[in-house]
C-alpha cells in the first residue's frame, strides 16, 4: 500500500504540514481496510476544505468574481470521471467520483450540478479567494490499496486571473492525470502547457518503453523535453510496487507513504 499527493507546483514549502494532514488520512483509511478509491477521495476532500490550497474552499475567483471549480478521479481498471467549471460545489471530487459508477465519464457547468443535484450531492455556495500570484493550481493524490488496485484524485479552482470558461489540464484524461493497470500519474502546473504536452499520458507511455530505467527516469525527461523551461510544473506518481514519487521543475510540496 501506498500513497503520495502534491499541493500545488509552485506552492512552496509552507503547505507541506497542510498536505500531511491528507496524507496521513488516506493512510489510516488503507489500513483499516478501505479501498484505493475510498482513501483517494477522502483524502482529496481534506485539500479541498482547507482554504490554503486553490481547490473547492479555497478557489482562486475567477476574473468575472465566480468560483467554479474542476474535479477528476481514474483508476486501474480503466473507470474515470471527471467535472469542470461547477459552482456551488465545496467537494466536486465527489461527485467525479460518483461517475465512476455511471457510463458517463464527465459532465460540466450547470449541467454538472443539476446531476449532483440528482444525486445529493451538497450544495453551498463556495466563498473562494482572490487570486494570488504563485499559488499552485491543483492538489492531487495517488493511492495503491492493499489489493494493487490504483486511484487517482485531483481538484483545482483553476488558474488565477482566467475567464470563467477556461479548462486547465485537472479535468483532461492523458493532461492532468493518467491511469492504467501499471501506474499512475498526477500533474500540477501550468495547465496549458501540461495539456499541449498530453504530460501525464506521456509519462505512463515513457516509462512503459523498453529503453526506460524507472518511473523517476520517466518523469524526469518529460519535465526537461515536453515542458517550456519558463512554466512551473510538477508531477507525483505511483507504480505497481514501491513508493510514490514526486518531482517538479519549482517548488511543490509533496508528502507520500508506504507500508513498512
Amino acid at each position: 500500500m501506498a500513497v503520495v499527493a502534491h499541493g500545488g507546483a509552485g506552492s512552496g514549502p509552507a503547505r507541506q504540514t497542510n498536505l500531511q494532514v491528507a496524507v496521513d488520512l488516506a493512510s489510516k483509511l488503507l489500513l483499516s481496510g478501505a479501498s484505493a478509491v475510498e482513501a483517494a477521495v477522502e483524502a482529496c476532500v481534506i485539500l479541498e476544505d482547507d482554504p490554503v490550497f486553490n481547490a473547492g474552499t479555497g478557489g482562486v475567483f475567477r476574473i468575472d468574481g465566480s468560483v467554479l471549480l474542476d474535479a477528476s478521479i481514474q483508476t486501474s481498471d480503466g473507470r474515470l470521471g471527471f467535472v469542470i467549471a461547477m459552482k456551488e460545489t465545496p467537494n466536486p471530487i465527489r461527485v467525479a467520483a460518483d461517475l465512476l459508477d455511471h457510463n458517463i465519464n464527465g459532465l460540466t457547468g450547470d449541467g454538472a450540478r443539476s446531476w449532483a443535484d440528482d444525486k445529493g450531492h451538497l450544495r453551498r455556495q463556495v466563498d473562494g479567494r482572490p487570486p494570488t500570484e504563485g499559488d499552485g493550481d491543483t492538489v492531487g493524490i495517488i493511492v495503491r490499496d492493499s489489493s494493487g488496485f490504483m486511484a487517482c484524485a485531483t481538484s483545482t479552482g483553476g488558474c488565477s486571473n482566467r475567464p470563467p470558461g477556461r479548462v486547465g489540464d485537472v479535468p483532461l484524461p492523458g493532461s492532468g492525470f493518467w491511469v492504467n493497470e501499471r501506474m499512475a500519474v498526477a500533474a500540477t502546473g501550468e495547465g496549458e502547457d501540461i495539456t499541449r504536452a498530453l504530460l501525464s499520458y506521456r509519462v505512463v507511455e515513457m516509462a512503459e518503453s523498453d529503453s526506460c530505467p524507472s518511473l523517476n527516469h520517466a518523469m524526469n525527461w518529460c519535465l526537461e523535453n515536453l515542458i517550456p523551461t519558463k512554466a512551473s510544473v510538477g508531477l507525483i506518481a505511483i507504480g505497481t510496487e514501491g513508493p510514490g514519487e514526486g518531482l517538479a521543475n519549482t517548488d511543490m510540496p509533496w508528502a507520500s507513504w508506504i507500508e513498512d
